[in-house]
């Protein structure tokens, strides 16, 4: 994953719910003996480890930009699996690769247009794209840190910068995967119904990714100030239930050339 103020311990608090999206992008990958590997945005390498061990790679790389998360890679590291620090839009391999495979880390990086061309170039004859970016920008979980964004304080503190998806639509995605060269590429939406305790728990799940791109751009008093007004406005958006069922979006998409 690529940003800043990112915190492990945060993120991993929906550890379970988080992983489910990453064993269904694995299911699309087709596996075949001595793959090179790259996971773009690998967050701690944990899930890594386990790209790695499932396809039987030679050689699996994990890649990151965020030094909290990427500090706790090394308890994964060996048998053909390393990981580097860089960002997703620097990072190049020295050799063609098998496998580009991107969770929940390119919804950090700007024009997919020119990114997925770039990524695409990585492959080699026969090559897999494999990505899941959140889509879930229209929930009231995203929506309402864009309106706090745009409030005073804030407002000031952010010089007006409020958070975009940069997300093509599934349409969109599937036209350039085809252009690249990708046969019958698969592009989907799913929709993950995670239980949580409570509708509070969707503030601790948000501020462990979203979130920190605002929490990275203002002082951390201030950003407190920010997380207690979201509360605030979101809590008015979302039923009272227990559980609370956070239905969150995700677009998967796959390709082989």
């Amino acid at each position: 994953m690529s940003g800043g103020a990112w915190n492990p311990g945060q993120y991993e608090r929906f550890k379970d719910e988080r992983s489910r999206p990453f064993f269904d992008l694995l299911s699309l990958v087709r596996p075949h003996s001595g793959m090179r590997v790259v996971d773009l945005g690998c967050g701690t390498g944990e899930l890594t480890r386990e790209l790695h061990r499932a396809l039987g790679a030679r050689e699996t790389v994990g890649v990151d930009s965020a030094e909290p998360m990427l500090a706790k890679s090394a308890a994964f590291a060996g048998d053909g699996l390393r990981f580097e620090r860089a960002s997703i839009e620097a990072w190049a391999p020295e050799v063609p690769l098998d496998l580009v495979f991107s969770n929940a880390a390119l919804h950090w990086v700007e024009d997919h247009r020119s990114l997925l061309p770039r990524l695409a170039s990585m492959l080699g004859p026969g090559g897999q794209i494999a990505v899941q970016v959140p889509s879930n920008d229209d929930h009231p979980s995203h929506a309402v840190a864009a309106e706090v964004a745009r409030e005073s304080p804030f407002r000031e503190a952010l010089a007006g910068y409020v958070r975009v998806s940069p997300n093509l639509t599934l349409g969109e995605y599937a036209t350039l995967l085809d252009r690249l060269g990708f046969r019958e590429p698969h592009v989907r939406m799913q929709v993950y119904a995670h239980r949580l305790a409570s509708r509070d728990d969707v503030v601790e799940w948000v501020r462990g990714t979203l979130l920190t791109d605002y929490a990275k751009r203002m002082d951390g008093a201030l950003f407190e100030r920010f997380v207690a007004r979201y509360r605030e406005v979101l809590t008015q958006r979302l039923e009272d239930t227990r559980p609370y069922l956070y239905a969150f979006k995700r677009t998967l998409f796959w390709g082989e050339k």
